[in-house]
């Protein structure tokens, strides 16, 4: 499940049915950006490692992908070879391949964060929340302020089964301590809160993110869950 700038349908439960609730839960990487860049890696050369063929597809793609897993097999010892091989094998979201060599990447230079964040990353966008949350932790040790990789973390526990609201919250609440207008994090506190039932909050939360954004598109679908929700509490308390 890629994660840059996705909608996620999540569904709530009313009256021990689905609901069909549609949460919003935007990511926090630019769409633009591979989620595994080689180039984007301390110590990697731009203009050998950088990967240019973001969504590219065919016997072309598959021979580079290729090329680049059998040469960063065969150098196990070059971080480049290995960043280069994780970039192209996200691309086709083989991410056990993506996998295997961001973590030979970080064996090389455990200090890099940003392989670790990688690692994170690609663990999510497999749906490994649990290992997602591993190497989130890790790169926080590191970087301890770095507001996206917090609000990922926190997003792992929203997204898992069973899914843990309250921890959620609690990691997007730490990342709006250090930037309070950061829309993503905003958007899956909305999320967070309805799901764990604190409706007043997440109005709250909404009408913040509707000032600062009256354009923001996520927001008929924020609005949308509350309103499903409140719907179904009336329908309850009236049965």
């Amino acid at each position: 499940m890629n994660k840059e700038n996705t909608l996620f349908a999540l569904v709530g439960l009313g009256f021990g049915l689905f609901l069909g609730f549609a949460f919003v839960v935007w990511a926090n990487q630019q769409a633009a950006t591979p989620r595994v860049d080689a180039a984007a890696v301390e110590g990697t050369d731009g203009a050998d490692g950088e990967s240019s063929i973001t969504g590219a597809e065919g016997p072309q793609f598959d021979s580079q992908i290729e090329a680049a897993v059998k040469a960063a097999r065969e150098q196990p010892d070059d971080f480049n070879a290995q960043m280069q091989a994780a970039s192209l094998s996200y691309e086709a979201s083989r991410y056990d391949d993506v996998l295997e060599f961001l973590l030979r990447a970080n064996e090389l230079q455990p200090d890099n964060v940003e392989t670790v964040v990688a690692l994170g990353n690609a663990n999510y966008d497999a749906g490994r929340y649990e290992a997602a949350e591993k190497w989130y932790t890790a790169a926080l040790t590191k970087r301890p302020n770095d507001v996206n990789v917090r609000t990922d973390l926190g997003l792992t526990f929203l997204l898992r089964a069973p899914s843990d609201p309250a921890r959620a919250i609690a990691e997007f609440r730490r990342s709006l301590e250090r930037d309070p207008n950061h829309v993503p994090t905003l958007q899956n506190l909305v999320v967070a809160l309805t799901r764990k039932g604190d409706k007043a909050e997440a109005r709250a939360t909404l009408s913040k993110l509707e000032k600062l954004n009256p354009e923001n598109p996520a927001l008929p679908q924020l609005r949308a869950g509350l309103d499903a929700e409140a719907s179904a509490d009336t329908t309850k308390s009236g049965s």
